[in-house]
């Protein structure tokens, strides 16, 4: 699948382009050791979540939005320094943060405050998708260390050419003073077609028992050469 992300003339190599979130992985992931003792489990050695294929997929599918430039937080108040290039012809924000007020939160159970402001991370790329091709847009996934949320949402980007999506978040950590980084990610995208949805529930019958109960053999087994083997088979399918 193709998708066209374009920015004002202006702006090109001035601003860090979408990425596939697999080459963005957080520094952390590498970080971490992959085992560790458990006081629980009497200092036996368990697998830290770098193991987890369900976490790894997460962190790396899908395209990552990022910040355009360096946005300081002190004293309750963001600033930036950016003499990004004007366009001539084209209405812009010069800002990387904007803000929704807050009455446009009433009633919504989103953990904020009366008063609070929803910032909105501003964004400079349009995105063109295939034909009946929408994205959801959400929080960078299992990035909890960002002091913001953002707020997820589906736009159908075969229809909203030409345009800028941006993205709302809420602030959720009042306490953070300091500097985010031009290129820490605020948002990712995830492709899918719009097509209707038939759900099948119904209890397993015979062959699906067996098949249930041969994959619950193959994990107590052989857990981690089991699940690296069904990822090698949909890497090849796909």
């Amino acid at each position: 699948m193709k998708l066209k992300f374009r920015c004002l003339p202006e702006l090109h190599g001035h601003i860090p382009e979408p990425v596939e979130a697999k080459a963005s992985l957080p520094d952390w992931l590498k970080d971490i050791p992959s085992t560790v003792e458990s006081e629980l489990l009497g200092s036996e050695q368990v697998r830290t979540l770098k193991h987890c294929p369900p976490i790894i997929d997460g962190f790396s599918t899908g395209i990552l939005f990022k910040l355009p430039c360096d946005v300081t937080m002190k004293d309750g108040e963001f600033s930036w320094h950016w003499p990004k290039p004007v366009s001539p012809k084209a209405q812009q924000t010069r800002s990387p943060i904007g803000l929704h007020v807050p009455e446009q939160a009433t009633g919504a159970p989103l953990g904020t405050n009366p008063g609070d402001f929803i910032i909105k991370l501003n964004n400079f790329w349009s995105i063109e998708a295939p034909e009946g091709i929408s994205l959801l847009f959400t929080h960078p996934l299992n990035r909890e260390e960002l002091p913001f949320r953002t707020l997820a949402g589906v736009v159908d980007c075969d229809r909203f050419k030409g345009g800028f999506v941006h993205f709302p978040a809420l602030w959720k950590d009042p306490k953070f003073e300091g500097t985010l980084k031009a290129g820490t990610p605020i948002a990712q995208a995830f492709p899918f077609k719009r097509e209707a949805l038939e759900l099948d529930c119904a209890p397993m019958d015979e062959a699906e028992f067996e098949t249930h109960l041969d994959t619950q053999g193959k994990l107590q087994a052989e857990p981690g050469h089991y699940r690296k083997s069904v990822r090698a088979k949909r890497s090849v399918e796909a």
